[in-house]
């Protein structure tokens, strides 16, 4: 089970990249901080407003020396229909495929009845360690300007109070 300050649980599983088919190993990301996020399903409605911010975010995310994955259960068969029907835009995250349900599993977020992953977000720092989990209701989409101000903190080292932003003060160590 996922937990913070714990190693990530590892995976490689099957991605559409650039509307490609290709294999995403979270251990080639080591040295970089990854914002992962399950969303539940394609071809829903909540989730391509999220996968549509954090694609538009990915710049920003990646000046952070971060990237971004989304993960669904669904397979690499339909995200690639997904992507090509235009509900994502120009998408340039990766889509992985988590059709065996491990991944979501070993993240702590399979819902056993629906069989799909809750609406979960994780930040792993770059040595592969979790330090940040946030699991929401399946209605409400996520806020990228949170995750960003987050991460930020995270890479400052130090102690951010409520509502820290960057380039206010930190409470130090």
């Amino acid at each position: 089970m996922a937990k913070i300050g714990r190693p990530a649980p590892g995976f490689a599983l099957d991605a559409v990249v650039g509307g490609e088919f290709r294999k995403i190993n979270l251990a080639d990301y080591r040295g970089k901080w990854v914002v992962l996020f399950f969303y539940p399903l394609d071809f829903t409605l909540v989730c391509p407003t999220e996968i549509r911010g954090f694609n538009t975010a990915r710049e920003q995310i990646r000046s952070l020396n971060g990237e971004v994955l989304a993960i669904s259960v669904d397979s690499k068969y339909s995200h690639l229909a997904w992507i090509k029907r235009g509900d994502l835009g120009k998408l340039e995250i990766p889509l992985l495929s988590d059709f065996n349900k491990e991944v979501a599993r070993s993240y702590g977020i399979l819902d056993d009845e629906s069989g799909a992953a809750q609406r979960g977000l994780f930040i792993i720092d770059p040595q592969g360690v979790l330090q940040y989990i946030v699991i929401h209701n399946d209605d409400v989409g996520r806020s990228v300007d949170e995750t960003v101000r987050v991460l930020t903190a995270l890479q400052t080292g130090e102690l951010c109070p409520l509502g820290w932003k960057p380039g206010h003060k930190t409470l130090g160590k």
